[in-house]
């Protein structure tokens, strides 16, 4: 695991919405956001863009003291690999990443060979 998130924090996810295909990425960030509704696209105020978001079962309850919910968003930064694969993160992915291939609803997802930029060992032996 990684991505900075416990799955204690995604105990009332009910499903994951991909607004691009996310087998089209190594990797996307991840992060927890204070939004209104339990469902729906949240707002998006990063730079970048929202690849997905997550939504909340009916028993999800707003935080006490500001009222909102805490959903997951998947988004992806101007200088991350997907635009820039010989950048920054040509090898290696920031600390809220990880595989999209390996996210579900209440997961927390994990880094993968592939997330990290190294070829699986497979196709390391075929090269």
């Amino acid at each position: 695991m990684s991505s900075l998130l416990e799955e204690d924090a995604l105990t009332h996810e009910a499903n994951i919405v991909w607004l691009e295909d996310p087998t089209k990425f190594d990797y996307v960030r991840q992060a927890l956001d204070k939004t209104a509704r339990r469902a729906g696209r949240p707002r998006y105020a990063r730079d970048g863009r929202m690849v997905g978001y997550s939504t909340l079962s009916e028993d999800a309850s707003p935080n006490p003291d500001s009222g909102l919910y805490e959903r997951r968003v998947f988004f992806l930064l101007p200088h991350d690999r997907d635009q820039h694969p010989d950048g920054t993160y040509e090898h290696g992915s920031p600390g809220e990443a990880v595989d999209p291939r390996t996210l579900e609803a209440g997961k927390v997802g994990r880094k993968t060979d592939r997330s990290q930029g190294r070829a699986a060992p497979a196709a390391q032996a075929s090269a």
